[in-house]
């Protein structure tokens, strides 16, 4: 299995645990549709929230919060809207996407920062 994808599993699994500490609801991990993939999907409250995981192993390549890419809000935008489409129960949920920036240091887990309801700018 190839270290970037044992990576991606890995703060996936630290983002569900994250979640859940904070009381949220995991509905979904690693859910795909047509317009792309989310890494997690929680209920926080009676808010549906796709949760968008960048981990990185120190900062020699920027910081996890700059590794959002031009146009994935849109497309984490466009999936989390098809999500609530083909799971009726949250239709009518307020939703929003956030970012989980998890920085690791010799496999220990050394930053994280939650970046709520991120916009397009």
């Amino acid at each position: 299995m190839p270290s970037a994808y044992r990576r991606g599993r890995q703060g996936e699994a630290i983002a569900a645990a994250w979640a859940r500490q904070r009381g949220w609801q995991v509905l979904a991990t690693n859910w795909r549709c047509e317009a792309g993939e989310l890494d997690l999907v929680a209920l926080d409250g009676d808010v549906l929230v796709a949760l968008e995981v960048k981990l990185r192993t120190g900062d020699r390549h920027g910081l996890a919060e700059e590794g959002l890419r031009p146009g994935q809000l849109d497309r984490l935008l466009q999936s989390l809207s098809m999500f609530a489409a083909i799971h009726p129960e949250h239709a009518e949920r307020l939703w929003r996407v956030d970012l989980l920036a998890l920085t690791l240091d010799r496999g220990q887990l050394q930053r994280v920062t939650h970046v709520p309801n991120l916009t397009l700018t």
